[in-house]
């Protein structure tokens, strides 16, 4: 980036929604407008980012690392829309309607991609797409506010933070549909264009019944600054998210789920000892949202890439539901930095962090230290989450035992009933029913069971050598004999 010397005049600040502002003019080198197509650099910066998630993504199926759960349910969600029906899990259950787990049909947009390539893969794909485009509209916000330099350093800081790398590395999950849906919105309500944000904000609702607070906090930020007609449009987003939330959780979920409840409101429950009732509940919402560190420590971690500048803009309210619910919830997985649980927080960071910049109207060496800054800090957390696997060797090495498995795996007839380890799932998904060997929910009596029996502990679940062990054992005592046995595969059937 050539930036004149520090004393240079501070650049104009852009329009903001919250508070209103005179609109400034455009940085050097943007775009008049909003309208205009993206340049070619933009193009080139989402393909790279489609192409390192693809590689993390698919190298880490091939590599039989993915899982049951979640990419397999999600596989079997998508195949069921695929055939014609409503999305079914038998991992999840026999028949297990997923529509009463969470409530997702977005899912069934997948399906038409299925039919063409009815694979693991294709969800795996898909989410890569998702993940990268949504560096596009944050890029074309800070290229119009900021110029050209500070887009391209904005979309390599957001497409390489850790926050989608730990999405992206652990399996296919429906919010993968709400990234580039928050970054379009937050990207218009930031620019003030309130009807476009809140348009982009309501398709939320169809990927997961946890997006409801998260849209009626868009509405309401719309809201504050509108005028009449607008401040209508934002409570009605608002009280649409609430509502439809509600409706979701008590109703809709409850009706579709065997059990006649919503499941996670159970992760809500509990307690540690603080008593309950409205104890609980205030031990909860207070000391509980900070205790115990872990807490504290991703909040940190989810600052960090922004140089905890996004702490300076209203759209980082848009982060609090999400952060609330994580706070609250008895399910310690829920509070760190693994798996994909803060996928949707980093547009929302990001875009607050973008609307942190043009409101300072900062100089043009100040912008580039920022930016820099905030390149650097993704680029040191890289190494320790899941992107950081494509700098190592072994990453690109495959195991011999790989090939053994998918030769063994290959004498499962299509369309059979089978129980399978935990990593050998997704690779049934497509053409058997699979469920999940060990799980006490599992189809009973399958066609056909098999087992890596040289899993690593580390990567053992949910059973332990010794009880897989016994149930392999039990199984043979039921009838099922050993199909084929090769490099601690284990293949069992009752077929005759």
């Amino acid at each position: 980036m050539h930036a004149p010397p520090a004393n240079t005049p501070a650049l104009p600040p852009q329009q903001s929604v919250i508070p209103a502002r005179t609109e400034g003019q455009p940085a050097p080198g943007a775009p008049p407008d909003g309208r205009s197509a993206p340049p070619w650099w933009m193009w080139a910066v989402v393909s790279g980012l489609f192409l390192v998630y693809a590689t993390l993504s698919l190298r880490t199926h091939e590599r039989l690392l993915s899982h049951s759960f979640d990419l397999a349910i999600f596989e079997q969600a998508v195949r069921s829309y695929a055939e014609g029906h409503l999305p079914v899990s038998e991992v999840k259950g026999p028949g297990f309607p997923l529509l009463g787990d969470h409530f997702s049909p977005v899912l069934a947009l997948l399906a038409p991609l299925y039919w063409i390539q009815p694979s693991a893969r294709t969800l795996l794909l898909a989410q890569a797409a998702l993940v990268a485009v949504s560096a596009l509209p944050l890029m074309r916000w800070a290229h119009r506010a900021l110029g050209t330099a500070a887009a391209v350093a904005l979309g390599l800081a957001y497409g390489l933070s850790w926050g989608l790398a730990s999405g992206i590395g652990f399996d296919f999950h429906e919010w993968a549909f709400a990234v580039p849906l928050l970054a379009c919105s937050l990207a218009a309500l930031g620019q003030g264009r309130l009807r476009a944000a809140v348009l982009w904000a309501l398709p939320l609702l169809l990927v997961k019944e946890d997006m409801g607070l998260t849209v009626a906090a868009i509405g309401l930020l719309a809201a504050r600054c509108a005028g009449k007609g607008g401040r209508r449009l934002g409570i009605a987003a608002a009280v649409a998210g609430v509502v439809w939330m509600a409706l979701a959780m008590l109703v809709v979920l409850p009706a579709l789920n065997p059990s006649g409840s919503y499941f996670y409101a159970g992760f809500l429950g509990g307690g540690d000892g603080a008593g309950g009732g409205l104890g609980q509940l205030l031990h909860k919402a207070t000391i509980g949202l900070v205790t115990p560190e872990t807490k504290v420590a991703t909040l940190v971690m989810l600052l960090a890439p922004t140089l905890f500048l996004a702490l300076r803009s209203p759209l980082v309210l848009v982060a609090v539901p999400t952060l609330l619910w994580r706070g609250v919830s008895d399910y310690a997985s829920h509070w760190g930095t693994g798996f994909h649980y803060s996928l949707t927080l980093m547009p929302i960071l990001f875009a607050a962090f973008t609307d942190a910049l043009q409101r300072r109207g900062t100089t043009a060496a100040g912008l580039r230290r920022y930016l820099l800054g905030a390149v650097g800090v993704c680029l040191v957390m890289l190494p320790s989450h899941s992107l950081g696997q494509l700098l190592q060797p072994s990453f690109w090495q495959t195991d011999p035992r790989v090939a053994v498995a998918h030769h063994v795996m290959d004498r499962i007839p299509d369309g059979a009933t089978v129980q399978a380890s935990d990593h050998l799932v997704p690779h049934l998904v497509h053409r058997t029913s699979v469920s999940l060997f060990g799980w006490a929910d599992s189809r009973p009596d399958p066609e056909w069971i098999v087992v890596d029996t040289r899993v690593p502990p580390e990567l053992r679940w949910p059973l332990n050598p010794m009880d897989e062990s016994i149930a392999l054992a039990e199984a043979r005592s039921r009838g099922y004999r050993t199909a084929a046995e090769e490099s601690g595969f284990v293949l069992l059937s009752r077929t005759r």
